[in-house]
């Protein structure tokens, strides 16, 4: 319940300063000056009155019940205040003041003392260290924000309150309206998961925009946001990207993997839109809240500039979603005989220099009234004679006649202001530059593509799960972390992966029979769980053909490895079955601390750190999300087949995905894991796992942060 937060009836401002340059004076000022229609008390025991509201000594001697209490004392007496409103039976508390966690260990024990309390009277709050909240359509100005937004269909969450602030500045500017808008600091209690909760079913919130650094729960917050986004769109900008949390980096995988491949995947997965900028918040959240979303991709350039048209239809390939539509004959037509003979009349339509308003108008009715177009992104430049107001009036009065969205681009700067505003005022969004406009339209495209989109399927194979924990549980009892080859082998095969014929030999002559009852050619590569990476001291090798060569390559395997390693453990060599054709290919697994598992899919060999063409999702992936995978990496077009070469069986290389994925899942104390490579043979001949090497916790269910 967070009702009193967004619409009290009752407020005391904790700490309300008789002083103008202090926080708590600026708080109470907001909330008495933004029109909110209930009682606010100011608490200050050293002042009777502040701006003719007579104050209080305490919360606790305010004569009536009071739904919200918003703090602005220094930090050491915020838990003494706290136990106030308990005892008061205030159960909405916003903590502005700062002096908390972000400043070390002694004000995060503050923190948890603050949130105890909080636990201990059923108080919810929002804060510490934070700008506040405002919900414009009561009122309600419970921040020292500069300004009061005006009222909308747009809510924001901001973990970020100077960030906060900038935004809300920007959207005075635009005449941007809010529904919510809220700063949660360092989240005690009420942040991401609960806003979105919160928003999801609230019928003045259109669209949820949210500034965050991290999440406390990753597999919840999925949970959540697939159920907000089916409803209505949520734009996140995440920052933190290049803060690479503390991981063992023993497999290509732990290498490769990162947070910001858990956000994107985690993001992906449920339908959440990310802006990797400011800028791009802007920009998708005034597409979002102004536009009806389109119908398809299909896009159409309105112009009086060739120029900006091709920029517009450069970013429109490069979106990877758009395309440019191809107008009806009988548009095409209309067009010709209309415009000038110099015009463009197909797609982008440019209607020259020297248009007029009328101009326009007729070109963009032309082309809103065409089936095959989706959206309309109108580009206006400012020539001698181009009328921008006029022409802004007939780009929104031809908008208003149609049901598709339409993007506006105004380019320039001081002639094209009042345009802007113009077409701000009639809810069309007006970009500055064309790929801003095509940037906002491809990612109304994704979203639409999202919602018709179906559930994720679940997807469960039989496995002998009591054999994995027979080997994890041994290779623990000796004190190991790193399963050798064979142990890895063993993991695979319960859960039907299909692996070469194998056997260790502990000798020359060991290894020469086993090449003779598994068939020529061979590989033979180290046993070690010490020796990871076997190639990179040339541990294996491949095409072995005959018995003299199987016992040369065994002494020279393993003296490379005593050299390599003096103090590894080595068990032997592998002889193995050699697979020959298919695609190599990675499967990996590494786990975040957020979100718990993430699975990769790449090209696989030894390049594969190198080329980094890979694709992350977060376990569980569903059958939808690994052919995606499969479709996302660059080189995506080498498992169909190239220059007569024959395809990979794609559809086992998306099983294997699955059952990997289901690994995971059973067991999260696996921190890393790599199959590399997967031979993918030809469709309908399966796929192979050549190699694999793993890494689990210490004990069993142990902490993915050994590995995120």
């Amino acid at each position: 319940m967070l009702e009193h937060f967004f619409q009290p009836n009752s407020v005391a401002v904790i700490g309300a300063s008789t002083d103008p340059a202090k926080v708590g004076h600026a708080v109470f000022r907001n909330m008495i000056s933004s029109g909110f229609r209930g009682v606010v008390y100011p608490i200050n025991p050293n002042a009777e009155s502040l701006l003719g509201h007579e104050c209080y000594p305490s919360v606790a001697e305010v004569p009536s019940d009071v739904d919200m209490a918003v703090i602005v004392v220094p930090a050491k007496f915020v838990p003494a205040v706290m136990r106030q409103c308990g005892e008061k039976g205030i159960d909405s508390v916003i903590i502005i003041s700062a002096g908390f966690k972000e400043t070390g260990p002694e004000g995060a024990q503050l923190e948890r003392e603050v949130g105890g309390i909080a636990r201990e009277h059923g108080i919810r709050v929002l804060g510490p260290n934070c700008l506040g909240l405002i919900t414009p359509r009561f009122g309600v100005n419970a921040s020292f924000a500069p300004g009061m937004p005006q009222a909308g269909n747009v809510s924001l969450m901001s973990q970020s309150g100077a960030l906060a602030t900038a935004i809300l500045d920007w959207a005075l500017e635009q005449g941007v309206g809010f529904s919510k808008f809220v700063s949660f600091g360092n989240g005690v209690d009420v942040e991401t998961l609960e806003l979105l909760r919160a928003w999801k079913d609230d019928e003045d919130t259109s669209v949820i925009v949210a500034y965050i650094e991290g999440l406390r729960d990753g597999a919840e917050f999925m949970r959540i946001a697939r159920e907000v986004t089916a409803v209505k769109p949520v734009i996140i900008l995440k920052s933190g990207g290049t803060a690479a949390g503390a991981r063992a980096v023993s497999s290509h995988t732990g290498s490769l993997a990162g947070s910001e491949q858990a956000y994107d995947a985690a993001f992906r997965q449920t339908g959440v839109i990310r802006a990797h900028s400011i800028s791009e918040l802007f920009d998708y959240a005034l597409a979002f809240a102004y536009q009806p979303l389109p119908e398809g991709p299909a896009m159409a350039i309105v112009t009086n500039a060739g120029g900006p048209g091709i920029m517009a239809t450069d970013a429109c390939e490069r979106s990877g979603i758009l395309h440019l539509a191809s107008p009806e004959k009988a548009t095409v037509e209309r067009l010709r005989e209309k415009l000038p003979p110099a015009s463009n009349f197909y797609n982008p339509i440019d209607v020259l220099g020297d248009a007029d308003a009328a101009r326009y108008r007729f070109a963009m009715e032309s082309v809103l009234a065409d089936a095959n177009v989706n959206a309309v992104v109108p580009l206006l430049a400012p020539q001698a004679m181009t009328e921008v107001e006029h022409t802004a009036r007939a780009i929104y009065e031809a908008a208003a006649a149609d049901a598709k969205p339409v993007l506006a681009c105004m380019m320039g700067g001081h002639r094209m202001r009042a345009g802007d505003r113009l077409l701000d005022e009639h809810r069309i969004p007006s970009y500055a530059y064309p790929e801003q406009a095509v940037g906002a339209l491809a990612a109304m495209v994704r979203y639409r593509q999202w919602l018709g989109e179906p559930a994720p399927e679940a997807v469960e194979f039989a496995a002998d799960r009591s054999k994995v924990k027979q080997v994890f549980d041994a290779v623990r009892a000796q004190s190991r972390v790193n399963l050798g080859e064979v142990e890895a082998r063993e993991v695979l095969s319960a859960y039907g992966f299909r692996v070469p014929e194998a056997r260790l030999a502990h000798s020359a002559e060991d290894a020469v029979q086993m090449a003779e009852e598994i068939g020529y050619p061979v590989v033979m590569k180290i046993s070690s769980p010490d020796i990871l990476h076997k190639s990179d001291i040339g541990a294996v090798r491949v095409n072995i053909s005959g018995p003299e060569q199987v016992a040369d390559t065994f002494d020279l395997i393993m003296l490379r490895a005593q050299r390599y390693m003096a103090s590894a453990q080595l068990r032997g060599v592998l002889v193995q079955e050699m697979i020959r054709g298919g695609k190599e290919v990675i499967l990996g697994a590494s786990r975040d601390p957020q979100f718990g598992s993430r699975i990769l899919f790449g090209l696989g060999g030894i390049y594969v750190e190198v080329l980094k063409d890979v694709a992350f999702r977060v376990a569980p992936v569903d059958r939808r999300h690994a052919r995606g995978m499969l479709e996302e990496i660059r080189a995506s077009a080498l498992l169909g087949g190239v220059r007569g070469e024959r395809p990979a069986d794609t559809d086992a290389i998306v099983e294997a995905l699955l059952r990997l994925s289901q690994l995971t899942l059973d067991y999260p104390e696996i921190l890393e894991m790599d199959i590399n490579p997967l031979a993918a043979l030809e469709p309908g001949r399966g796929v192979v796992a050549i190699d694999s090497r793993i890494t689990i916790a210490e004990q069993e269910g142990g902490s993915a942060a050994h590995g995120g």
